[in-house]
């Protein structure tokens, strides 16, 4: 048998066409109460966070967006619906890009007041690398790139936008780049209303690029 290779039947990677999936997080959200809602119903958009889905929605309005998918939690939805209508898509559901789960949802645990000053709760957080109080970040990892090898393939040679959550969003970007999973989560690159654009050649990803449309915000808020 020849030790030669067969000439490859697929076009060259410069001829692939470019895809640009936008992972974006949802907009402000209204909880006065400052809890870690996680996947609880009934958290929608508050009026900032309403404002900055529209911001978005304007910065891509001269994109060619042919397809807006979003976390089946309604925060989410509410921000990807301005950007579907401004190209008169329909919002899918993914349950993929949901919210990570957590065994703190409820509960307020800002640095120095609530759960996180009880020792009670202590015992949860004993493994920062899986992490113990929560979905382990690899499991995220997974079913977030799921989602955007789905979009990647329905909206090829356009573009995408992914309306999900910090942390599932954070955790993909630091899959993709190749970098340890845990991290110390005041520094996430993450802000409302944010966009980590992954952009691919045929199905090879070529840049990450994020933007922060609608302003900065602070990612040591929880809650927000």
């Amino acid at each position: 048998m020849s030790d030669e290779q067969p000439e490859s039947s697929s076009a060259p990677a410069e001829s692939a066409p470019e895809t640009i999936v936008h992972v974006m997080r949802h907009g402000e959200v209204h909880n006065p109460k400052g809890i870690l809602y996680g996947r609880l119903p009934g958290f929608s958009l508050s009026v900032q966070g309403r404002s900055q889905a529209a911001a978005v929605a304007r910065t891509l309005a001269d994109h060619d967006v042919t397809l807006v998918v979003a976390s089946p939690l309604q925060r989410a939805q509410e921000t990807a619906e301005p950007i579907a209508k401004s190209h008169d898509l329909v919002v899918r559901i993914d349950d993929n890009l949901i919210e990570a789960g957590n065994t703190f949802e409820g509960l307020r645990v800002s640095v120095g007041d609530g759960a996180l000053r009880k020792p009670r709760h202590w015992w949860k957080l004993r493994d920062p690398f899986t992490p113990s109080w929560g979905e382990p970040y690899l499991q995220i990892a997974h079913r977030m790139l799921a989602a955007v090898n789905k979009a990647r393939v329905e909206a090829a040679g356009h573009e995408a936008v992914l309306v999900s959550h910090q942390l599932p969003v954070w955790t993909l970007r630091r899959f993709l780049e190749g970098k340890r999973l845990w991290h110390d989560p005041r520094q996430r690159q993450c802000s409302l209303a944010s966009l980590t654009s992954l952009v691919y050649q045929g199905d090879t990803l070529i840049d990450i690029v994020y933007s922060e449309p609608a302003g900065g915000s602070d990612p040591r808020v929880t809650g927000a």
